[in-house]
């Protein structure tokens, strides 16, 4: 039932308050009327007794603290939701802004969403092939997972996102039945078209549902935006049996638009300003990923971040942390060395690879592979701090191996550019290619056997040579 009041008592910024409110519920939609007969729209933010505090949308310039009509509708923000939402792009609360006209909704859901049941969680098995060599072979993406990408500013995490949409997709049986939702947060127009247009340059964007967010809309819309392009990945994993990616950038800018309403509300700063609540209030979105026992469907997510000033110790990143399963950093040295896309694998995670890979998901030497590379670039780094100190002409002929090892690892296993597409099989060819290239006597973390069927140097400058050109053998 819906509830109508003639004017309001107090407005503030986007804010109003109407007092002596009965029977309204918490992040229910509103309808203002103004004077003119024109129409805003608004949520219940806040209730104190019998006092309802509203966010307008639109922004409150022109409402009358006299005449302003305004109807509580009774219910939540829903979204319309279809298959006909893959193709399509929306503005930040759902409403199409491609020119295509409305969708017909088949249903409506609470953009909230509904918490999963721990009991009904299945765990996270196979995995998403975004063709990147250093997510793919050492930090692999498994379906259901929620994998955060920390960058900094000025780092190209804009066309990371945009490689990995078009790149993304499943191998096996379930390979067509893949889509990505995209959700813009707080980003300049220049940005969102830059997106828009290559996916439809590249032909992804039919597989694609965009939801767009620009940095002069309205906060309100900005803290709505993550809502709405998981309710439509829900709908389309559970609803449509679907493996569905959501890809939501910029988490930074929706943590300042929360800590920005917070403060609008009076609410009393914690740690940098951020509200008290932001932990649990990441946790509501990013544990909206993952797989029901029983459906055909899954919600993956790959959130990004900007870490202000380099600091994964600043708040945003510091709570992501700590819900996410792992992370994947973009390194400030390897960009300014030339290296795309610049992915810091030693400070890079993936807590449920393990899980994901190997015999009958990947190859069986995957998990061993990702092993040898690890512990290899981990002792380039000691011998590079050591040629820091003495100079690379005085160390020892091994530790010079590993500085080549370094190079070559960086230069063509990470520097693989945005816009080259490996395979998984491409990717664990290329890594033992690298390994062979040192001597035998350096592969610790491997079995013999797997050493004596992969280790070939005599076919390593071969293999690598043909990468370079863009091939492989």
């Amino acid at each position: 039932m819906s509830l109508k009041y003639l004017g309001l008592d107090r407005i503030e910024g986007s804010l109003v308050a109407l007092d002596h409110v009965s029977g309204v519920s918490n992040e229910e939609m509103v309808e203002l009327t103004l004077e003119d007969g024109s129409v805003r729209t608004g949520r219940v933010t806040m209730i104190e007794g019998e006092r309802a505090v509203i966010q307008v949308f639109q922004g409150t310039d022109g409402l009358s603290l006299t005449n302003t009509k305004t109807r509580l509708l009774g219910h939540p923000m829903e979204l319309g939701l279809s298959k006909e939402i893959l193709g399509r792009t929306f503005n930040g609360i759902g409403e199409p802004i491609d020119g295509m006209g409305p969708v017909y909704a088949s249903k409506f859901a609470d953009v909230n969403g509904r918490p999963l049941n721990p009991v009904s969680r299945e765990y996270p098995r196979n995995y998403i092939q975004t063709g990147i060599s250093a997510i793919d072979g050492l930090n692999t993406l498994i379906r259901g997972q929620k994998l955060p990408i920390f960058s900094g500013s000025g780092l190209p995490h804009d066309q990371l996102a945009v490689q990995i949409v078009r790149q993304a997709k499943l191998t096996g049986e379930d390979a067509g039945n893949f889509c990505i939702v995209f959700g813009t947060m707080g980003v300049k127009n220049d940005v969102a078209d830059m997106f828009r247009r290559s996916f439809e340059e590249t032909g992804v964007m039919e597989k694609v549902a965009m939801y767009v967010n620009l940095s002069d809309d309205p906060i309100i819309e900005r803290i709505l935006t993550p809502r709405c392009a998981l309710t439509a990945a829900e709908y389309l994993a559970y609803e449509c049996g679907m493996n569905v990616l959501v890809i939501l950038t910029d988490m930074t800018a929706y943590c300042e638009a929360v800590r920005e309403f917070s403060s609008s509300n009076g609410e009393i700063p914690s740690r940098k300003g951020y509200p008290g609540y932001l932990y649990s209030d990441l946790a509501s979105l990013y544990e909206r990923a993952g797989i029901v026992k029983g459906g055909k469907g899954s919600v993956t997510q790959l959130p990004i971040l900007t870490m202000p000033n380099d600091d994964i110790t600043h708040p945003v990143p510091d709570l992501t942390g700590y819900i996410t399963e792992g992370q994947i950093v973009l390194d400030r040295d390897l960009f300014m060395n030339g290296i795309m896309p610049p992915i810091g694998v030693l400070s890079s995670l993936s807590r449920l690879m393990k899980d994901g890979i190997g015999e009958g998901y990947t190859r069986k030497d995957h998990q061993d592979v990702a092993n040898q590379l690890f512990a290899c670039y981990a002792k380039v780094q000691d011998a590079r701090s050591l040629a820091s100190v003495i100079g690379e002409d005085e160390l020892s002929e091994m530790d010079q191996q590993y500085m080549k090892f370094g190079r070559r690892f960086e230069q063509i296993f990470i520097g693989q550019g945005f816009h080259t597409n490996r395979s998984m099989q491409e990717t664990l060819n290329l890594g033992w290619a690298l390994l062979s290239t040192l001597p035998e006597a350096a592969l610790d973390r491997l079995d013999p056997q797997l050493i004596k069927e992969n280790y070939h140097p005599e076919h390593a400058e071969e293999t690598i040579k043909l990468v370079l050109q863009g091939e492989q053998k």
